[in-house]
């Protein structure tokens, strides 16, 4: 019972991590800043430095949150139907409820990661630190770090990220998931045989070791394969995987994990460690422990994830289709 407890809350981090790193990848900007000094007060500032008024909560977010476009969002999108691709929007909305939202970074780390002092400083899953020449020797071989290009030449991208529990059991989303450009599963979740619910698109599998499916014909054809890397083993395992070495059973698992995975290098992309740590340190209000991950070791904070979520789907920058959070 823990451990499936550890899992599903595991899993509901992830999903945090996931919707940051969508906001970040729609800005798709660049910039190599500095970690902020950890005895320092940074929830009561904007990204520019300004103090933040009474107006906004105790994490950065405007007091009063509701479907009112600020003025100029407003204008800038006024022409655009209900329910269409609205380019910049999310990313628009979020510096506007939440001014410290501006720094974009690279959904998935590339050949320059060595330069991200806000990675390097860290262990994982908040960083890289003791991960660089594994982490360069993955990157050697795979040598992609974006999306598709099919996806990248979008002027707009419609992102839906699809949980692992029973929530949508009997719902009939199924093809109002499929509808979305980008459809992101987490681990080993199914898709043969629940089509009717899930949908049958997949465009990013993230996953850890344990979390991977095990056999290779559960893998989608058309999907990248994403390593999300919460503690050193994760990455040496993703170098056996890229190499086609053999998985070693004593690399400190805590449970069996796939020994291969039917996708070929320039198909295996990394997930940027910013947006665990930015989630977790900056937006969650996490205390630093330099990013102690294991069995029960990593400092989790379920309730204050949820109120998170929730701020978002009120201020209507992402959308709950099953209001199950």
């Amino acid at each position: 019972m823990g451990l499936l407890v550890f899992v599903r809350n595991l899993l509901l981090a992830l999903c945090l991590f996931l919707v940051l790193g969508f906001l970040y990848y729609s800005a798709w900007k660049l910039r190599l800043l500095q970690w902020e000094d950890s005895n320092s007060v940074v929830l009561s500032f904007d990204s520019d430095g300004q103090t933040l008024g009474s107006e906004y909560d105790r994490l950065g977010f405007l007091l009063k949150l509701d479907s009112k476009l600020p003025a100029e969002l407003a204008t800038k999108y006024a022409n655009f139907s209900e329910g269409a691709c609205k380019p910049g929007y999310a990313s628009a909305l979020m510096t506007a409820i939440f001014p410290r939202f501006s720094k974009p970074a690279p959904m998935f780390l590339d050949d320059s990661f060595r330069k991200w002092a806000r990675i390097r400083e860290f262990v994982p899953p908040f960083g890289i630190k003791g991960q660089d020449n594994l982490i360069k020797a993955i990157l050697s071989v795979t040598k992609e770090y974006r999306l598709t290009p099919a996806l990248d030449s979008l002027s707009c991208r419609r992102c839906i990220i699809v949980g692992n529990g029973g929530v949508l059991a009997n719902k009939s989303l199924g093809s109002r998931i499929d509808d979305y450009d980008i459809v992101v599963r987490l681990n080993s979740a199914p898709v043969k045989g629940f089509e009717k619910d899930v949908g049958s698109k997949t465009t990013l599998r993230i996953t850890y070791p344990e979390g991977a499916m095990q056999r290779p014909e559960q893998y989608e054809r058309d999907s990248l394969f994403v390593l999300a890397g919460f503690k050193w083993q994760d990455f040496k395992w993703l170098k056996y995987i890229v190499y086609k070495e053999r998985v070693s059973a004593s690399d400190g698992f805590w449970k069996s994990v796939a020994t291969r995975v039917p996708k070929e290098p320039p198909e295996i992309r990394i997930l940027n460690p910013y947006f665990i740590q930015e989630a977790a340190f900056t937006l969650i209000g996490l205390p630093f422990n330099n990013g102690l991950m294991g069995r029960g070791s990593w400092t989790h904070n379920i309730q204050r994830e949820k109120e998170f979520l929730r701020k978002l789907v009120k201020a209507r920058v992402i959308t709950d289709l099953t209001s199950g959070i």
